[in-house]
């Protein structure tokens, strides 16, 4: 039976890359690219719907040059043994021209009750087994072990990004070897650009499940999706299987395009999964589309399959 969605689209407009954490506090936490990608803005309310309305707080400003001064991508908030962490990418200039340091991933910490008031101090970048374009990190717990999952450009395969999953030794440090989870390999995730990015994870029934986003973030932007049996060994690339077609993509029918970069959260009352994702809601005219700030972030129920996979539909209208 189709579930009434109570959500009213969009939860929050021109935020792309939509973060949501529902906090024990009661307090849903959002968090997402910020238009001028300059900034780290937090808000939180009691319900999905008052996220739109919420105060807007800038907890961390990009110095005017360096490593993290521009292009502040994809916040996310998360709270690890009683701190708050925010993982971000970010731009800027090195001293050495020789350097490339197009976005690398950083960590902010805050140890405040409160993180919309509490003191954020830097953690530094993360370091990954190279140096090399990197984004979209994520951290999840399973079995007392902090894992870490992103997108990183690897110069030995053909592509813009790869999702990448490693253990972390405290929460902005990786350990041990990283596992390559996915390459853009179907013709839907190369339409423009070879892109795997922006993971989410969820676990469910013994299952760690993982959406990712697809190819160019205009109308062609869409998600896929990798699980593995929580009994297996995480690290191990065989674990993993991966869906050969996107599992959620443009609606002509709703004017949704180019859905993705999402989270996973629970409804008001904790008896339904929600996804929290960006669209646009007309095709891109942008000759670059990150610099049109129409991605919205947006609400809806979702199922389950008989296997225990999601099952997302379409994107609903507003």
């Amino acid at each position: 039976m189709k579930k009434e969605q109570p959500y009213q689209n969009p939860i929050v407009c021109e935020r792309a890359d939509p973060w949501v954490y529902k906090h024990t506090d009661g307090y849903y936490y959002f968090t997402g690219s910020v238009p001028g990608y300059k900034v780290i803005e937090l808000r939180r309310a009691k319900s999905l719907n008052e996220l739109r309305e919420a105060e807007a707080v800038n907890v961390w400003t990009a110095p005017e040059n360096g490593w993290n001064s521009r292009l502040i991508w994809a916040p996310e908030l998360h709270y690890i043994e009683g701190k708050w962490y925010v993982y971000f990418a970010a731009s800027g200039e090195s001293e050495d021209p020789s350097i490339s340091i197009h976005h690398r991933m950083f960590v902010i910490e805050c140890s405040d009750e409160n993180p919309l008031i509490g003191e954020w101090v830097e953690k530094g970048v993360v370091k990954t087994h190279q140096d090399s374009f990197s984004l979209d990190a994520t951290v999840f717990s399973h079995r007392d072990e902090l894992y870490y999952v992103w997108a990183q450009k690897e110069p030995a395969i053909k592509g813009n990004s790869n999702l990448y999953i490693a253990k972390m030794l405290n929460p902005w440090t990786i350990k041990g070897t990283p596992t390559l989870l996915t390459i853009p390999e179907y013709d839907w995730e190369k339409i423009t650009y070879l892109v795997n990015e922006g993971p989410a994870v969820i676990e469910r029934d013994g299952k760690i499940i993982i959406t990712y986003s697809a190819s160019a973030t205009e109308e062609n932007y869409a998600m896929g999706m990798l699980w593995a049996d929580a009994n297996n060994d995480l690290l191990n690339g065989f674990s993993w299987h991966k869906s050969s077609t996107p599992v959620f993509e443009s609606s002509e029918s709703n004017q949704q395009f180019g859905p993705g970069h999402n989270s996973f959260t629970k409804s008001e009352d904790g008896a339904h999964d929600v996804l929290i994702y960006h669209a646009r809601p007309k095709k891109n005219t942008f000759d670059n589309p990150l610099n049109n700030p129409d991605r919205h972030a947006r609400a809806q129920f979702f199922d389950w399959n008989d296997e225990g996979l999601p099952i997302f539909g379409e994107p609903i209208a507003d």
